[in-house]
């Protein structure tokens, strides 16, 4: 299976909740440029699975539509700020055997994305995420663990 693991675009600073916060220009630009990775990358997701949070939200429903492909985004409460990488792990593996998932992305935040990558491979490293930067993990999905492959951010490609 192939994960993909990918922080939110850049995002305002003032808003009346953290999780009121929204994507800048900025950020929606950060989001349209890894689309275009991804599709040069000939990347297809079975499943975007993502944050609450609106600047989350603004991030995938940005990569989907430059992205061009119909894809299932999936909103799941305790992918934030907070989560904790072993229940984000737990579900991972038990919605992508139950559904026969073969691609997902997840759309996050720091410090989460960064635990998670840590929890779900086998080096355990936490990359530090820039904004709209995205970890590939090779997953295997019977050991519950994969390899990290690539981490790629929108400063890479500029």
């Amino acid at each position: 299976m192939q994960l993909y693991v990918m922080r939110h675009g850049q995002a305002s600073n003032s808003a009346s909740s953290d999780a009121q916060r929204q994507l800048t220009e900025q950020g929606f630009l950060e989001a349209k440029v890894m689309a275009k990775w991804a599709k040069e990358q000939k990347l297809c997701f079975d499943r975007v699975i993502v944050s609450p949070f609106i600047r989350a939200q603004q991030t995938a429903q940005a990569f989907i539509k430059e992205l061009d492909q119909v894809v299932e985004m999936q909103t799941v409460s305790f992918i934030t700020p907070e989560g904790q990488a072993n229940e984000v792990h737990d579900y991972i593996d038990g919605i992508c055997q139950l559904e026969k998932l073969s691609s997902v992305l997840i759309v996050s935040h720091m410090p989460l994305v960064s635990y998670l990558v840590a929890e779900m491979t086998f080096e355990h490293n936490a990359p530090i995420f820039p904004t709209a930067g995205i970890a590939h993990i090779d997953y295997d999905l019977q050991r519950m663990k994969g390899d990290l492959k690539s981490f790629t951010s929108p400063y890479d490609l500029c």
